[in-house]
């Protein structure tokens, strides 16, 4: 008698969930990695090793897909503009990572949907309605109660998430502009190569060391000189270059198995998991004030994807709905 695959019998939408789920907790494992080695490495070095064991993922993605034929493409400009929006919104997010708590950055990255919303109409010519803006408004209310302006702990590194969550929208208008033309697997090997490209250039040009001339240690991240790893931690950076390689993978499977509009609401599953990975390693619990910024940006975000979700319900014929 022959086993079935246990999981091919789970519907489309819940090995979609499962996989995203999945996606999630890898890439905050690798972001708490990045987040670890930030007092001792330089980003750009990170980044390079990273991507480079990232790569190795990547290629046995591409040869289950159909080999290295299928990273053909007619779009090399908009890939690599894809990349370097993409490049742009991680170097944002972890030069706040290194000196922010965990769990807050991620929330304020989490603006990524509004800003999504904002770019619609200018770039894909998208209608924006009322409560999509009032649901943009409510979200920069937490980013305001977040950052607290004009209070003694306001720091501009917080604004750090927020620019990465900007970056990341652009990138994301740019993946719709591609569609389905392109797999998954080669989308996500030209996005290593443009971390790769774009941290060796970066490496070239400071990593010397001799801009590191600031006491401040999110700037040191960024100046620091590149020095060679020793073991624990190249056995980290190997380990986060898997991670970020299979997560990134299954982000893809996740929107490529189920509906955009059910799994989407699923992407704050992760900030529960920050929350315990930056108590458990540094002692960072959110006070009330960054708790309640919290929930009006992800209470916000939950909005547009909901309205998002009735609107792509509404444009489907009958038949489609009741069948």
């Amino acid at each position: 008698m022959q086993c079935k695959n246990p999981f091919a019998l789970i519907q489309p939408n819940s090995q979609g969930i499962l996989c995203l789920v999945a996606a999630l907790v890898m890439l905050t494992l690798s972001d708490s990695i990045i987040k670890w080695l930030s007092p001792q490495l330089a980003l750009h070095e990170i980044v390079l090793l990273r991507s480079v064991f990232a790569l190795l993922v990547i290629f046995v993605i591409v040869h289950l897909e159909g080999g290295i034929t299928t990273l053909k493409t007619r779009r090399p400009a908009l890939h690599l503009l894809r990349g370097s929006m993409l490049v742009l919104a991680n170097m944002f997010f972890f030069l706040g990572l290194a000196s922010m708590p965990f769990a807050e950055a991620v929330a304020l990255f989490y603006t990524a949907p509004l800003f999504i919303c904002l770019l619609a109409k200018p770039v894909l010519g998208e209608q924006v309605g009322l409560a999509r803006w009032l649901a943009i408004l409510l979200g920069l209310a937490g980013v305001g109660i977040m950052l607290r302006p004009g209070s003694e702990v306001f720091r501009l590194v917080s604004l750090l998430p927020v620019l990465a969550a900007l970056s990341y929208a652009a990138m994301t208008m740019m993946t719709r502009r591609l569609g389905m033309q392109e797999r998954a697997g080669a989308m996500a090997f030209y996005i290593q190569i443009a971390f790769i490209l774009v941290s060796s250039l970066v490496g070239l040009g400071i990593g010397d060391g001799s801009y590191n001339q600031y006491d401040n240690e999110t700037l040191a991240f960024l100046l620091r000189a590149w020095r060679w790893p020793d073991s624990e931690e190249f056995l980290l950076l190997v380990a986060c270059g898997f991670i970020v390689g299979l997560g990134g993978y299954l982000l893809s499977q996740a929107y490529r198995l189920a509906q955009a509009s059910i799994v989407a609401p699923f992407e704050y599953s992760s900030l529960p998991f920050a929350l315990m990975v930056g108590y458990y390693f540094w002692g960072d619990w959110p006070d009330w004030i960054a708790f309640a910024g919290s929930g009006l940006i992800i209470g916000s975000g939950l909005i547009v994807v909901l309205l998002e979700q009735r609107k792509q319900y509404r444009q489907k014929p009958v038949a489609t709905r009741l069948g």
